[in-house]
């Protein structure tokens, strides 16, 4: 298993992180600048005169919680921002981040690539959220299933597509609890090109299922490599919990893709700041692989 590299997601037109330093990061979402915390940002900032229209203030407990607060009117519905041929709605949420995550845009690319000269190759995209990775890929005629738990997210997605003019592209999207989802396309005898997942600490399913990241991840995998053959091109995992190492979750991998020609790799995903360079580590990954 070749481990510890970095994935680092560089500036785009519509996004960009701009500074960061004392526990938060001054970032730009279009037209708009917003401030987060940012526990990892432990360096002092370029500047100590930010500018923003909002500031995410955080609550009391470590797991969440806290409040939005503008200088300067924000769209609570919404704007439309791009990442390549995609179009999606960025828009200030509860859970302190911005409705995509641009950390994940290196991935978007790798996705990409690896599929790339495939004859109508077929993807996953578990917890897919507002769907953006899902797009990146439908973009390139990748046929799609697009899974999340939350009818919301899957609405936001499925409007994504229509910002981005992809309402009749072939995506399956799927209401649903992702682990038995994958259960059922493994007793269907399914097979994917290529598996994203980017699963939370904690969540819970449509009918009150309970998602514990620690306990139920080692199954979940499992039961993707059963969708997975020799012709298969990857699966990504991304983690946000920060007391699981890229080391144990690329072990995981290393152990369940035994049996598969390919690749293993494990690292950190990071944030190339614009004023400085320097990268900004905000999630740790696992990918198994094959050219």
């Amino acid at each position: 298993m070749k481990t510890l590299d970095t994935l680092i997601g560089e500036p785009w037109a519509d996004y960009g992180l701009i500074d960061s330093g004392h526990g938060k990061k001054l970032e730009r979402y279009g037209r708009f600048r917003f401030i987060r915390p940012e526990p990892q940002a432990m360096w002092a900032p370029a500047s100590t005169d930010w500018k923003a229209q909002g500031e995410f203030v955080p609550g009391s407990d470590e797991d969440g919680g806290g409040r939005w607060e503008f200088s300067e009117p924000v769209p609570r519905e919404g704007w439309t921002l791009k990442w390549n041929e995609v179009s999606y709605t960025a828009q200030t949420t509860p859970f302190r981040h911005l409705g995509f995550f641009p950390d994940m845009a290196p991935v978007w690319s790798w996705m990409r690539e690896r599929v790339a000269g495939l004859d109508s190759p077929e993807c996953m995209n578990l917890f897919g959220y507002t769907g953006v990775g899902t797009l990146a890929m439908a973009t390139k005629g990748v046929r799609m299933v697009h899974v999340d738990a939350s009818k919301k997210s899957v609405e936001a997605a499925k409007a994504n597509a229509r910002l981005s003019g992809m309402a009749d592209a072939p995506i399956r999207w799927m209401t649903d609890d992702a682990a038995k989802f994958v259960a059922r396309e493994v007793r269907r005898g399914r097979r994917y090109d290529g598996i994203l997942l980017d699963p939370p600490k904690y969540g819970r399913g449509p009918e009150g299922e309970v998602w514990r990241l620690e306990e139920d991840l080692p199954r979940l995998i499992a039961d993707c490599r059963k969708l997975l053959d020799e012709n298969s091109r990857f699966l990504f995992l991304t983690v946000y919990a920060v007391r699981m190492s890229a080391l144990a979750i690329g072990e995981l991998l290393n152990q369940v893709f035994a049996d598969l020609p390919g690749t293993v790799e494990a690292g950190e995903l990071g944030v190339r700041e614009e004023t400085r360079g320097l990268t900004l580590p905000t999630a740790i990954w696992a990918r198994w692989s094959r050219d």
